[in-house]
């Protein structure tokens, strides 16, 4: 059994701290911990997670943009990569990266689906084809076992 997760801390894009535990309280959470300089996660991921919020509406999908030395996201670089200029779910970033050093991510994209128990379900790394078959098939089952 996982433990529950205590917070998770991020800011909104306009440099307010949420709590994205205390925010999606009792919600199935799909995070996608990514970076605007990552184009596996801006060719591949961000659209994944787009077609997850489609094909899940139970499921909370929640972007985090992980801030690294020289490669921090702002408001409009984050906006930017949209073509419409706004994100289709909501997007929060982690300052130094703490979020992704405290789930000891493996890169960018790093998916944490979290159960509405506020419990890590799977963490997977990536984007391509076999990241994105673990993952569908981690939502259809934490999706089947809720409802």
């Amino acid at each position: 059994m996982n433990s529950i997760i205590p917070s998770i801390p991020v800011l909104d894009l306009d440099g307010l701290a949420v709590d994205l535990m205390a925010a999606y309280k009792n919600k199935i959470l799909l995070l996608i911990i990514y970076n605007n300089d990552c184009l596996g996660c801006t060719g591949r991921a961000i659209p994944l997670a787009y077609e997850f919020q489609q094909q899940y509406p139970s499921v909370q999908v929640v972007g985090i943009h992980a801030n690294f030395v020289n490669r921090e996201g702002t408001k409009a670089n984050i906006k930017s990569i949209f073509t419409s200029g706004e994100s289709p779910f909501p997007i929060y970033i982690d300052e130094h990266h703490k979020v992704f050093d405290q789930f000891n991510s493996e890169g960018t994209p790093q998916w944490l689906l979290i159960s509405e128990q506020g419990e890590l379900f799977r963490s997977i790394f990536g984007s391509q084809e076999n990241a994105q078959n673990r993952l569908f098939y981690a939502l259809e089952s934490l999706v089947k076992h809720d409802n």
